[in-house]
């Protein structure tokens, strides 16, 4: 196996880790996973990887410093940044850190590998009126205010100023993944 073909996964979701593991796996890569920053440093002690997909939100953490960090091992190293959460804020800031690619989740292992190969912008990339709908900015900030509690339904009703049980029926109607 040779080194332009080693991935480092950088993601606190175990099935979503794995299931992208697996992916690049039958695609010839030589995959590792690491489940937040200090898994990172201690692998970084072994040969580094040519390529790393970075989740922005880890618990305990943001990958925006994981970023940092491989680059500053690694200049050459492409690093794609993936979120749910994506913001025009945090895409500069990766950028800026050393990441080659910024993508919003759901993204696949083809739209993953593409990021890799881009080494420039897109001026032809379109524009779009399209509106981020009310629903979908609830949602988000509900899975946000989620993810900081650690999944705790009492402690996030009470962040967004609601009551539990109507958060419990809107998570009833859209399964927090």
């Amino acid at each position: 196996m040779t080194t332009e073909r080693r991935l480092l996964i950088v993601e606190d979701d175990p099935t979503f880790s794995r299931t992208l593991a697996r992916s690049f796996e039958r695609r010839g890569y030589e995959v590792s996973v690491c489940n937040g920053m200090e898994m990172l440093v201690e692998r970084l002690a072994a040969p580094l990887p040519h390529y790393a997909v970075v989740d922005l939100k880890l618990v305990g953490g943001s990958g925006l410093e994981c970023v940092k960090l491989l680059h500053e091992r690694d200049p050459q190293m492409r690093i794609v940044v993936l979120t749910g959460f994506a913001s025009i804020g945090t895409a500069v800031e990766a950028i800026k850190l050393g990441a080659c690619h910024y993508l919003a989740k759901p993204s696949n292992t083809d739209d993953i590998e593409a990021a890799f190969g881009r080494s420039e912008g897109d001026t032809e990339a379109p524009l779009t009126n399209r509106q981020t709908s009310l629903k979908n900015l609830e949602w988000e900030r509900i899975h946000e205010t989620l993810a900081e509690t650690g999944f705790n339904i009492s402690e996030a009703a009470r962040r967004l100023g609601m009551h539990r049980r109507t958060l419990a029926r809107k998570l009833e109607k859209r399964r927090v993944s």
